[in-house]
């Protein structure tokens, strides 16, 4: 199973659209899981015509945004665990934060965003993924997405693709 993670779009504010390379690499997901900072709803409407799409909303998000998505989600890959959120503050704050965030929850992977800086690490058995941001560079040397596999034995594999 293929999970495509996107965050902090900011379209139209740093792009008019998503590159075209992120566009093909998430066609090929079997889901799509966006951890905020959409910033207009076209962005998940086009994402839901490649693949099931999961969403949070971020802090740049518009109202409509925030009540239309949730601040957090927790949902079930191949019988992995995911926990989406957007995120508060720099890395590694970041890191006990989302981790806090779903301690009770317990997932096997939390995708989250906000930093803008990608981050692929395993702690304690828990996936930490933030894929970055595939329209902005400002706090990052890269714009970036992610893909992440859970093969039929159930080992989880994150990957950036850097653009």
């Amino acid at each position: 199973m293929k999970i495509g993670v996107l965050s902090d779009t900011h379209i139209p504010f740093s792009a008019e659209r998503l590159p075209q390379k992120v566009i093909k690499l998430l066609g090929e997901c079997d889901v799509i899981a966006h951890a905020g900072d959409i910033c207009v709803k076209e962005v998940i409407d086009d994402l839901a015509k490649l693949s099931d799409v999961k969403v949070v909303h971020g802090n740049m998000d518009s109202p409509d945004l925030k009540k239309r998505f949730p601040s957090k989600l927790v949902f079930e890959a191949q019988g992995k665990k995911v926990g989406l959120i957007h995120g508060s503050g720099s890395i590694p704050r970041m890191v006990e934060f989302v981790r806090d965030s779903f301690k009770s929850e317990r997932p096997d992977i939390i995708i989250f965003g906000h930093s803008h800086t990608p981050y692929n690490e395993v702690i304690s058995g828990i996936l930490y993924f933030n894929p970055g941001s595939p329209t902005d560079m400002v706090y990052s040397d890269t714009r970036s997405f992610g893909i992440i596999e859970i093969n039929d034995r159930g080992r989880i594999e994150g990957k950036i693709i850097n653009i």
